[in-house]
């Protein structure tokens, strides 16, 4: 069965740090477009950063630039979001989203978009950022 699950949430103060992991089961991530996302309550669903198989180009969404670095380890088939500085607002449950080994999209902006189409998505890990 093909599938990515993330790990790593969990309860921080502002300020704080947390590192987000996305595994894959099933294909490889190296040769697949990888998305973060995250959803608050009452809010629609965020891109927050996303990487081109292909170059490694990344895009990071404004909230998020200077604060979030998006990375993959080939060798465990993981990509990580590296969190610095957390703020209340960046309270929401995170996805992972991962395309098809191959897939080629136009830019890594794109692979953020509200229209673009991922093939998998995990079931998300709660980031809650609070005193």
């Amino acid at each position: 069965q093909l599938q990515v699950v993330e790990s790593g949430g969990g309860l921080v103060q502002p300020g704080g740090s947390l590192k987000l992991s996305c595994a894959a089961a099933g294909f490889k991530l190296d040769l697949s477009n990888i998305g973060w996302f995250r959803q608050a309550p009452g809010k629609e669903r965020e891109g927050v950063s996303c990487i081109d198989w292909r170059d490694g180009t990344t895009y990071y969404a404004d909230s998020v630039k200077d604060r979030f670095t998006i990375s993959r380890d080939n060798a465990k088939n993981t990509v990580y979001l590296q969190m610095y500085n957390l703020r209340p607002e960046d309270t929401a449950v995170y996805y992972c989203a991962a395309d098809a080994p191959g897939k080629i999209a136009s830019t890594a902006k794109a692979l953020c978009g509200p229209i673009y189409v991922h093939e998998y998505w995990g079931q998300g890990t709660q980031v809650t950022v609070s005193t």
